[in-house]
């Protein structure tokens, strides 16, 4: 007996996986997709946020490795 439910699970699999991919394809073609110049925006946002936190994280280290470095050679 299980390995027939076996089999009719495998024969249900078929037309839910096409069933599945054909809704797939129906909500792709709702996404918004980006032109050219919204991307190139938003990756450039991305690149100066990113520098400007690499800066200041960096900054941050430089002062309290310093500190650290005071405390311990007095």
């Amino acid at each position: 007996m299980a390995l027939q439910e076996q089999l009719e699970k495998a024969r249900e699999a078929v037309p839910r996986s096409i069933t599945f991919l054909q809704e797939v394809g129906v909500e792709l073609r709702k996404v918004h997709w980006p032109t050219r110049k919204e991307t190139t925006a938003a990756t450039v946002v991305v690149l100066a946020i990113t520098i400007v936190v690499a800066v200041y994280l960096g900054l941050v280290d430089l002062v309290v490795t310093q500190l650290v470095h005071m405390i311990l050679n007095r």
